[in-house]
């Protein structure tokens, strides 16, 4: 039975009802972000920083405190919280920018996403607000006199939270219909002592009007008793996509007015058009100054004001209700509130059960890190505007100029984007990624495959692919490559679709796909392949800081790098083009063609990784069992430069595996791979080509034969080196003791084990590769042991952990990397969880210890959360590896393993991994 959740989704699916039209689309930091910035440097956090955010108003987008927003963002509803102590107005989140923190930007506040339906029918937000006046210089000057080699200050670490003199602020949005919000405010007084805090549930429309011209929309009250304002833009195109709203609260309190525009006054020493600016509501409130709010009660910014002052231990609660219905044809706006609050929380219950496995009931923590990572995909969503081209004109900058080449994005004229968008981090990282982004469908794909697809779709729009065929990487820089993973996350999303659907895929999707993929895959075979010998560059391609030297600027020793991730992401890229490819061949034979065409990509690069022979200028070691970068120097010399790290472990991720009725549906493929087996011996003898049949006559395409593939895990599997009880590390733990150290010209360049922070300034210093966990490549590497196990079968065994002496078949492995990567969530034997580290709040205090945070990465060692603290985004992915746990039980393994429809049985019990 279709739980209502799931009824949801398909009316917005198929266009009845516009479910999807509100939600968590506000950004958390819209302030120091590329699209706001028109300096001549380029240093966007200095040019629009945290202290002008409250008194400026913004260009391309809106950002809140647990708030929402239709899909156009025109409209919008956020918290402003006082405390009665603090010197501004809380009405976003603080943080520090790239150069005031040690380790690079980083937010300093607890909010927590602790629930969200695929629709936004029922969300739920927490932030903890402090009763005293907030440190922001504390944690400003503290964490500037910090080293590189010293920890980040957290807001903890002042000692605000110590005696529990908080708010903990929780934010309940409940959608009676499409468009008609209820939204509950509960404020628990978490400290010993009465407190009192002034809230102010703000809605206001995003300026479109100061910049180009536009009409001006309007908030003003409705009647002269009650508490209602009435939302109405009358620009004609906006009318089409945004009704008149009506704002109701649940009881007489005064309303502030006043105008989202800049307070020039105030920032640049010049008359504001207007007396009413963005931060009326600051000046109000804190500085006492009754004429900062306009007494007509109109304005495009507005405000019930609630004062409350809350016992300790004891909640008080505000009740709104944004709405298309006005006062005339709804008599009583607040009749079934807590009926439909509490339906909608019990529907949620339902669809999240519907998805859970039921070997899961007996472990409600696990359950809790899956429906918590969940949330916290789905509240990243955000609208994202740019128009490039626009921006660019603002600056003075046209197609014509002379310095189109040197001003950022000034190859992405044709970039327009206007969409709701999954982010990696709403205050970090409040611009898509692409790479990123393929991570996120994975587990978006578990509650709402359209929007999935739809996103996949979205990143290879003429609007947003660049006409040579490059997808772009991030708005810092749209000409930066990300790893090309976009067709293993189409892939998989379509089998997940397809198993939920009977068996029947969307054909058309995977079409659409395949088609803007293969210009994709063209660029990258023109562009990143410097001789045409199938080895491939790339430049930094995600890992950041991985390389001994920055890999996206040009090298010391003048030549250049071949890399060994760059080309085994090829070798990737190429594989899922091959599997989507014979997917569209059984229903097309004119696809088989491309069959052929990615088969032997395929294997050209995989060849081009290890010759015949022992060379000393390829990419696999023979003596160490390992894939290293090659540094071609000028003088025509070549060396590995031998970093043990994922860059070596990357090629495991190439696998792919054929029911062998599939593959005897294309004759032509067939009889080709074995005449290439023939003509090119050179580039297949150190690979495992698909001619012989495996575990229920299953065939595979992989870059390693079993002779390397068992060196290969030998190697990751050591707990010495990349094995930590956390995951796989990015870094071998080899190099604690043995760094590796490359000396030209009077420099040194070094590669130390790293576990937790970075200790350079390469790509901002804010992430770190030189060997903390990272989920996303994690998650490949268990997709390909299943896939390698859904091949050997269980006769083959390989030592986990590498010298304990114990053998377990691929799949154990791959379930054994899986319990790890979840054991950073989990409460362990003494009750805490390792991603908090030696947080003791959040260990022990029964208010924090069951909120979840997705941190970027983890520490190698003891897996504590580093990094952007809400990075949900691949972090997520987490929430796929625990439904797998739960489904994967051993009559549904064995059940698997002697299947011959591999792609869509594997699928439909993996979920896609």
């Amino acid at each position: 039975m279709m739980v209502a959740e799931q009824t949801r989704l398909t009316e917005s699916r198929d266009g009845i009802h516009r479910w999807h039209k509100w939600g968590p689309y506000l950004s958390e930091r819209q302030w120091g972000t590329v699209r706001e910035d028109y300096s001549n440097d380029g240093n966007a956090w200095n040019y629009f920083p945290h202290d002008q955010a409250r008194s400026r108003a913004y260009h391309w987008g809106e950002d809140g405190l647990g708030g929402i927003s239709d899909d156009h963002q025109i409209l919008c509803f956020a918290l402003a919280l006082w405390n009665g102590k603090d010197p501004i107005l809380k009405e976003r989140l603080f943080g520090l920018t790239n150069s005031e923190g040690n380790h690079g930007e980083d937010v300093k506040e607890y909010y927590f996403y602790l629930d969200s339906t695929p629709t936004h029918s029922c969300m739920k937000y927490l932030y903890k607000y402090p009763q005293s006046a907030y440190p922001y210089d504390d944690l400003l000057n503290t964490n500037r006199q910090r080293s590189r080699y010293e920890l980040e200050y957290e807001l903890l670490d002042t000692g605000i939270f110590d005696h529990d003199a908080y708010f903990d602020v929780f934010v309940e949005y409940a959608k009676a219909e499409a468009e008609d919000i209820l939204i509950q405010i509960s404020v628990c007084n978490r400290g010993p002592t009465a407190a009192s805090l002034d809230v102010l549930p703000t809605l206001w429309f995003r300026n479109t009007w100061s910049w180009n011209g536009g009409v001006k929309p309007i908030l003003q009250k409705v009647g002269t008793t009650g508490t209602v304002i009435h939302a109405h833009h009358p620009d004609p195109q906006i009318q089409k996509v945004l009704s008149d709203y009506y704002f109701y609260c649940d009881r007489p309190v005064p309303l502030l007015f006043t105008e989202n525009e800049t307070n020039f006054a105030r920032l640049f020493a010049t008359p504001n058009p207007s007396p009413y600016v963005k931060d009326a509501f600051h000046h109000y409130l804190i500085q006492g100054q009754q004429d900062a709010v306009n007494p007509a009660q109109t304005g495009t910014k507005a405000a019930p004001h609630y004062h409350l002052h809350v016992e300790p231990g004891s909640i008080q609660t505000i009740r709104l209700r944004l709405t298309r219905t006005a006062p005339a044809h709804l008599t009583d706006p607040f009749a079934a509130f807590e009926s439909t609050l509490q339906t909608r929380h019990q529907e949620a219950d339902a669809f999240y059960d519907s998805i859970t496995p039921a070997a899961l009931a007996t472990d409600p923590d696990r359950v809790r890190v899956m429906r918590q990572a969940l949330a916290g995909m789905l509240w990243s969503k955000q609208y994202f505007y740019y128009d490039v081209n626009q921006w660019l004109n603002e600056r003075n900058v046209t197609p014509w100029s002379d310095q189109l080449d040197d001003v950022r994005n000034g190859a992405w004229l044709h970039l327009y984007s206007k969409d709701i968008i999954s982010m990696p981090d709403k205050w970090e990282y409040p611009w898509f990624a692409a790479w990123d982004l393929a991570f996120h469908m994975l587990p978006l794909a578990m509650v709402d495959t359209e929007f999935a697809k739809s996103q996949l779709g979205l990143m290879l729009r003429n609007t947003y692919q660049h006409p040579n065929g490059q997808i772009p990487a991030y708005e810092w820089n749209f000409s930066d490559v990300n790893p090309p993973v976009h067709a293993y996350a189409t892939m998989q999303v379509y089998l997940m679709d397809k198993a939920r659907n009977q068996g029947e895929g969307d054909l058309n999707f995977l079409k659409y796909i395949f088609s803007k993929l293969l210009v994709n895959f063209t660029w990258w075979v023109n562009r990143k392949d410097r001789r045409g010998n199938n080895v491939f560059e790339g430049g930094f391609l995600g890992l950041d800081n991985i390389s001994v030297f920055d890999r996206s600027s040009p090298l010391p020793t003048g030549g250049w790098l071949e890399q060994a991730d760059g080309t085994a992401w090829m070798v990737f890229f190429s594989q899922q083009m091959l599997r989507i490819a014979i997917e569209l061949a059984i229903d097309n034979p004119e696809y088989e063609e491309f069959v052929i065409k990615f088969f032997e990509h395929t294997t050209w690069i995989a060849g081009a990784m290890d010759r015949i022979g022992i060379q000393q200028d390829e990419m696999w070691d023979e003596e160490d069992g390992f894939f290293y970068d090659v540094l071609r120097l000028p003088d025509g010399q070549a060396m590995r430069l031998k970093v043990r790290s994922l860059v070596g472990l990357l090629p495991l991720a190439a696998v792919a595996i054929f029911d062998a009725d599939d593959f005897a549906k294309l004759p032509n493929f067939r009889n080709y791979v074995e005449e290439f087996k023939l003509r090119r011996p050179d580039l297949t003898a150190n690979i495992h080509l698909p001619t012989q049949p495996g575990m229920a006559g299953r065939y595979m395409l992989s870059v390693f034969n079993e002779q390397k593939l068992r060196r290969v895990l030998a190697r990751m599997l050591d707990e010495s080196e990349f094995f930590s009880p956390y995951g796989i590390r990015s870094l071998s733990r080899y190099h604690q003791d043995h760094p590796f150290v490359f000396s030209h010209a009077g420099q040194e360049f070094r590669v130390d084990y790293l576990p937790a922070e970075s200790n350079t300034g390469m790509f901002g210093g804010n992430s770190n590769w030189r060997g903390p966990v990272w989920m996303p490549v994690n998650i490949l590497f268990i997709s390909a042991l299943r896939r390698l196990h859904a091949y050997y079968g269980d006769d083959f065994k390989v030592e986990c952990p590498t010298g304990s002496g114990q053998y377990r078949t691929l799949f154990e492995v791959a379930q054994e990397l899986g319990n790890r990567l979840t054991r950073l969530f989990l409460k362990n034997d003494k009750g805490e969880r390792p991603v908090y580290g030696a947080a003791k709040k959040f260990q022990t205090d029964p208010h924090w210890q069951d909120l979840i945070l997705f941190y970027e990465y983890f520490h190698g060692d003891i897996g504590a959360g580093i990094g952007a603290s809400h990075q949900t985004g691949w972090t997520g992915c987490i929430a796929q590896v625990i439904q797998a746990y739960g489904t994967l039980v051993p009559e549904v393994v064995e059940k698997l393993m002697t299947s011959a429809h591999t792609e869509f049985q594997l699928n439909q019990e993996y979920q896609g991994l």
